[in-house]
């Protein structure tokens, strides 16, 4: 691996989560220009759930605990 993961499992499963509501939300209700670029956004957050890395949280020098992964 080339990164260390930095987002604790239940946090992982809220960004999915939340990041796959924003998405269909901002494509069907938003739609257009600004509905596409929500879209990305909240993607960006559904792959740093998927991967456990966050490049905010890593830059800030967030790390977890070796008992909490």
């Amino acid at each position: 691996m080339f990164y260390v993961k930095n987002v604790p499992t239940w946090e992982r499963v809220l960004r999915v989560i939340v990041g796959l509501a924003v998405v269909a939300w901002s494509l069907l209700a938003l739609g257009g220009l600004w509905g596409t670029v929500l879209a990305l956004s909240a993607a960006g957050i559904v792959m740093s759930g998927l991967f456990g890395f966050c490049p905010a949280c890593a830059m800030v020098g967030r790390k977890l605990d070796k008992a909490k992964r």
